[in-house]
């Protein structure tokens, strides 16, 4: 198995093994066990989502939800290729507001591990995307808030072409910035 972890703690960046032969190949997208050995020691994950976007550079996020509903995510793709961003929202963490970002693909079969406490997005690049994720709290509407993808004081560097304006929802254009939100996130940690 494949394990990358980053200067900012927590989110993970793996890769199961996969066993191929003549037919094709299996692996195992989700083993409690393995997840445990790496750090993942989540009580449960109570969902599994599932999204779609047909256009290249669609912009989905960066959402998250507070607590008591704080959800981690694992994300994978099913379809295409993505720019998966992950910012750390912990007022605590040595790395708030700081972000990480990894190409995510149906090909390689990576994931991302992010842990609650974390706003995420993605950007599509290519079409006809399909992204699969398991979420440890369900989803509540009074929790539930979006970052603006473009705050310039966190800085994400989405990869696009220059003059690029990515396809983005009312809502995500909408989002405020970290400077509006700041100070519900302090019951993160």
């Amino acid at each position: 198995m494949e394990i990358e972890r980053f200067a900012i703690a927590g989110p993970l960046h793996f890769t199961m093994p996969r066993f191929g032969d003549a037919r094709g190949y299996f692996t195992e997208t989700f083993n409690a066990e393995k997840l445990k050995a790496m750090g993942i020691s989540e009580p449960h994950w109570v969902q599994d989502n599932q999204s779609y976007s047909s256009e290249i550079y669609t912009l989905r996020g960066l959402h998250f939800q507070l607590p008591p509903f704080a959800q981690a995510k694992i994300v994978r793709v099913l379809a295409g290729h993505i720019l998966d961003v992950a910012v750390d929202l912990r007022p605590a963490s040595a790395t708030y507001r700081q972000w990480l970002a990894v190409e995510l693909s149906a090909e390689r079969q990576n994931q991302l591990y992010i842990p609650a406490g974390f706003a995420h997005g993605f950007l599509t690049l290519t079409a006809d995307v399909v992204i699969a994720y398991k979420v440890s709290a369900p989803y509540s509407k009074p929790h539930d808030r979006s970052l603006n993808w473009d705050d310039p004081t966190i800085g994400i560097k989405w990869s696009m072409p220059p003059d690029t304006k990515p396809v983005v929802s009312a809502k995500d254009e909408l989002a405020p910035t970290l400077a509006l939100i700041e100070h519900e996130l302090k019951d993160f940690s």
